[in-house]
């Protein structure tokens, strides 16, 4: 179940692998692809090697150029941005059917709890830039996902620390709704959301992480960095996971404390 780093989706790949034996039985170069499709020699490199999303520009053209009569331009349907991080995927499996779900953040707002202003101020700071389709592809995944906030035969419970809540992504404005936005989602008896004050030593500042419980009572812990994230069953792990979620709710605000706090914030700014 652990997941070390990621690497591109296999369809890039094998896209990318399509065009160059293509290519290379057509007698075409890298150089005359890039120049008619207005590519780097680089660039094209990049997709052939599924280190980048092949363009559907360069599916065209490679399609027209090599005579594949339409077999490269079918590898369209298989290039759609993913709506995660790939190496979130199992993760999102497991929290779409989980009963239980405990989150700590320390420096951003969760992602279930995010305005969509939030979502893509976000999606638009990512490094390397994504593309237009792909940022409309994950702010509405991460939206869409969002739902599960209305089940309430699960429990979810969230601790942001504060520095998150101080830190606007965008206008003032923008970062009033996001914190009424907390206040709200944490109003129903299924959700709790609390506030870890900054100043003094804790557990949380090791880093975020989520607890899950499945329907069939099987305890899971992830743990996520920039490029790569890791879910794990290993009693061990998950237990220390737990040790931590416990020691991070005695130091933070409880939910009345912590809506008073997130009240005021929003009335500073």
């Amino acid at each position: 179940m652990t997941n070390g780093g990621a690497q591109p989706p296999t369809a890039w790949r094998y896209c990318g692998n399509q065009i160059k034996l293509w290519r290379t039985r057509a007698g075409v170069s890298r150089e005359e692809l890039a120049k008619e499709v207005g590519y780097s020699y680089e660039t094209v490199k990049s997709m052939e090697q599924g280190r980048r999303r092949p363009a559907l520009r360069l599916l065209e053209l490679a399609d027209e150029m090599c005579g594949a009569h339409g077999v490269l331009l079918a590898g369209q349907d298989y290039l759609k941005p993913d709506r995660f991080e790939s190496f979130a995927m199992e993760y999102m499996r497991y929290e779409a059917e989980a009963i239980v779900v405990n989150s700590y953040e320390s420096l951003l707002i969760p992602g279930l709890l995010q305005t969509e202003e939030t979502v893509r101020a976000l999606l638009g700071a990512h490094w390397p830039p994504l593309d237009d389709e792909t940022v409309e592809t994950r702010t509405a995944a991460r939206l869409e996902r969002q739902r599960l906030l209305e089940k309430q035969t699960k429990s979810f419970g969230f601790v942001i620390g504060e520095t998150a809540l101080r830190h606007p992504l965008g206008s003032a404005e923008a970062h009033r709704r996001q914190l009424l936005h907390l206040l709200e989602a944490g109003t129903p008896r299924h959700v709790t959301v609390q506030v870890m004050p900054n100043g003094g030593a804790h557990p949380g500042l090791n880093g975020p992480f989520v607890l899950l419980e499945t329907p069939e009572h099987e305890q899971l812990g992830y743990e996520e960095g920039q490029t790569t994230g890791v879910l794990s069953a290993e009693p061990e792990r998950v237990g220390i996971l737990t040790q931590r979620h416990a020691m991070i709710l005695r130091q933070a605000l409880n939910p009345e404390e912590s809506a008073s706090f997130i009240r005021e914030l929003a009335e500073e700014t």
